[in-house]
């Protein structure tokens, strides 16, 4: 077992090693290792089968996806930044709940696990967005009043009138239950964006120092460039045409400055784009008497982030800059009103 193990690690290696990124190549080696790891130290046979196939598995799909497979480097992608698998959860849980607020009262006076879950202002604003989740956005009084909760849970309601007012056990229950059926559906941002509501730069301030100034609480990659990498290596969705030579010379200068340089892989560059449309911005917006409560979080989308909901927005198309675009812009309005 042990030399199969010790084949199995290798091949694991000789697949990360093959990997485009660095921190793609830093997470697998140490998801691999703790794979191998608990496979060693599993001590029933029946379990380490199982836990042997889903590895085997594992190393699969690294190697479908250093092959070329758009759905396996899509998996492999969404499990190195939390959008599925152990790191989201690891993601999720510091807004799952909030220090600041204090506890709800019981629902059940006598039990103390009766108290309704907390919507932290990180959750809400997530919850809310349609860039943060795989589904329809929340509504907001459904955080109140959950829409699967029976109107005999309101005491003063005709339902509860007429049938009776609900179970609270039942209300606890359902009330949890939609909680955490519905934070699953979220996808978590990596960081926390401090961001100025009189600029416009995507990437104001995310340093941890920032944030503690702030009294706004980070998350698990704060500060690591994790973000700003996959950004710089999807590029923009759009890049301006470059500049004949006429053009350069008519400008004075012989080279052109309009070229961007970008990675050189066209797939790579898509695969992730279409990973900044998983990863939404959480951007915490002060007020000028900066205290947390006062401030507000907001949702969007990164502007090089190739997303469904995004395809026909108006900044994914170029603008128009060239003095020959605007001519042939301001001739064809003149024949129109002709």
């Amino acid at each position: 077992m042990i030399s199969t193990l010790v084949s199995l690690y290798r091949t694991y290696l000789r697949q990360i090693r093959r990997l485009p990124q660095p921190y793609l190549r830093q997470f697998f080696r140490i998801k691999a290792s703790d794979d191998v790891r608990a496979l060693a130290e599993t001590p029933h046979t029946s379990l380490q089968r199982c836990k042997m196939k889903r590895v085997t598995q594992g190393l699969r799909k690294l190697e479908a996806a250093n092959n070329g497979s758009t759905k396996a480097f899509e998996h492999i992608l969404d499990l190195a930044y939390g959008r599925k698998g152990k790191l989201k959860w690891e993601l999720m849980q510091p807004i799952l709940s909030d220090p600041d607020v204090s506890v709800p009262p019981r629902i059940i006076p006598s039990s103390e696990k009766s108290r309704p879950p907390i919507y932290s202002p990180e959750l809400q604003a997530l919850l809310l967005s349609s860039d943060s989740r795989k589904t329809k956005p929340l509504a907001a009084k459904s955080l109140v009043f959950p829409p699967v909760l029976p109107l005999r849970a309101d005491s003063s309601s005709e339902d509860a009138r007429l049938l009776g007012p609900l179970s609270k056990r039942r209300e606890v229950n359902t009330r949890w239950r939609y909680f955490t059926q519905e934070w699953k559906k979220v996808l978590p941002p990596l960081q926390v964006v401090m961001k100025d509501s009189t600029s416009d730069i995507e990437f104001d301030k995310t340093s941890q120092e920032d944030l503690a100034r702030a009294d706004v609480r980070a998350l698990g990659m704060q500060g690591r460039g994790i973000f700003e990498d996959v950004h710089a290596i999807a590029g923009p969705l759009t890049v301006p045409r470059p500049l004949t030579r006429k053009e350069r010379l008519s400008s004075g200068t012989g080279v052109d400055t309009s070229v961007q340089s970008r990675h050189p892989s066209r797939w790579l560059r898509r695969r992730y784009q279409e990973l900044l449309g998983r990863l939404p911005i959480l951007a915490y917006t002060p007020t000028r008497d900066k205290s947390r409560s006062s401030g507000r979080y907001s949702v969007s989308l990164s502007s090089n982030a190739l997303a469904p909901t995004l395809r026909h927005d108006a900044s994914r198309y170029p603008e128009v800059e060239l003095a020959a675009d605007l001519q042939w812009l301001g001739s064809a309005k003149g024949r129109d009103s002709q």
